[in-house]
């Protein structure tokens, strides 16, 4: 069974409803949907069920609900897994507008509408957020709510600039223009379709609506170990598949011509041949010249797209203050983790220092990215401003 349902004509809004083992709740929220619906956007919507081949035949029952509701439309597919499911409606959707709703009744299918109106007053992106002012969940367990908070951390730590836009990124209840997202390749892993879109996706206005989060009345929770390690792996392959390799190595270059830098200073200032200064006054004086010339590069080649909307004296004389000082901090950090790989850990010294190198450089560049570079960056996001 592969799109069973009645029409062909374009929609405004198409609501993909994703099911497992749901036939005893999916009359009631179809019922719902469809009540609202008409009575908003006669004839302008459709609900597309993708099922699982669920072992209950919740296919069978969407089937027969297309004779009652003509605005349904029902897929049967083989494999398995929400997001999966959930862009297997999108592509065969009609709508401008494209939504996904649980179909447990969890979703509050009164909040679609909400959704729907940010929608039409120009939003891109619209979210129900348990995390706002009249949003929640509702008799959650203690356990389930510092699970569901701490995947939720985790993800905005590493994702921070996607995910950081709004309260909830893990809501399973939004809807997305087809535009914003067309021209994205997407491949989720488990049930966390929105931060696909997001991370993947150049989406401008994102609005969010408040809604609770309900305990099911019917079936029992998908959620299970696979479920974790599907989300754990999802957030994984999205940070390494938008890890800025390009400006990374750049970063890594500049880094290495500032070690010659360094090196050829310091024989100028410190050799009884060249200057013959003390020591130390010359390594400082040579690791300051290298970070200059580190900053020069930088803001010319591998942060240039970020400084480019960041013009004037002050601005540059901003981000390289920011620039000295984590180079600094970067520097007695080294020193630290060298110290305590050799001296307490009892590791090779020059093992001990590549490491440490490798972090701080890690350290320099995410630092200096999102924090020496961070208002150009920002300015480039394209998100609305009201």
């Amino acid at each position: 069974m592969d799109g069973h349902g009645h029409g062909d004509g374009a929609r405004k809004l198409s609501i993909v409803l994703p099911t497992y083992n749901e036939h005893r709740n999916l009359r009631e929220v179809v019922r719902r949907l469809a009540e609202l619906l008409d009575a908003a956007l006669p004839g302008g919507y459709e609900l597309i069920v993708v099922d699982d081949n669920s072992p209950d035949e919740t296919w069978a029952l969407a089937a027969e609900l297309t004779h009652e509701f003509q605005e349904l439309r029902v897929m049967r597919r083989s494999e398995r897994g929400l997001a999966s499911a959930v862009l297997r409606g999108w592509q065969a959707a009609r709508g401008e507008v494209l939504a996904v709703l649980h179909a447990d009744l969890q979703h509050d299918p009164e909040v679609v509408l909400a959704l729907w109106n940010e929608i039409e007053r120009g939003a891109d992106l619209a979210v129900a957020s348990r995390h706002m002012a009249g949003g929640g969940v509702n008799e959650w367990a203690l356990h389930r709510r510092l699970f569901s908070r701490g995947a939720q951390l985790l993800a905005m730590l590493t994702l921070p600039g996607a995910l950081g836009r709004l309260s909830d990124p893990m809501s399973g209840f939004f809807m997305v223009r087809r535009h914003a997202i067309a021209e994205n390749t997407m491949s989720p892993l488990g049930y966390k379709v929105l931060m696909e879109v997001l991370v993947r996706c150049h989406i401008g206005w994102i609005a969010e609506v408040p809604y609770v989060f309900r305990e099911r009345v019917d079936g029992a929770s998908k959620i299970t170990g696979m479920v974790v390690i599907d989300f754990l792996r999802h957030v994984l392959r999205l940070r390494l598949d938008t890890l800025p390799v390009g400006r990374f190595l750049r970063f890594c270059a500049v880094g290495f011509s500032g070690v010659f830098v360094d090196m050829g200073l310091l024989y100028l200032f410190s050799d009884s041949h060249a200057l013959g200064w003390g020591l130390t006054r010359s390594k400082l004086m040579a690791a300051e010249c290298a970070i200059v010339n580190n900053f020069l590069w930088n803001d010319v080649w591998t942060f240039r797209d970020l400084a480019g909307d960041q013009t004037g004296f002050r601005a540059k004389l901003k981000r390289f203050a920011k620039f000295n000082v984590i180079c600094t901090v970067g520097l007695a950090l080294n020193v630290l983790l060298l110290n305590a790989q050799f001296n307490l850990l009892g590791m090779n010294r020059y093992l001990a220092n590549a490491i440490a190198i490798v972090v701080v450089t890690l350290w320099n560049f995410w630092l200096n990215t999102h924090l020496s570079w961070r208002v150009a960056e920002g300015q480039n996001t394209g998100r609305r401003m009201e």
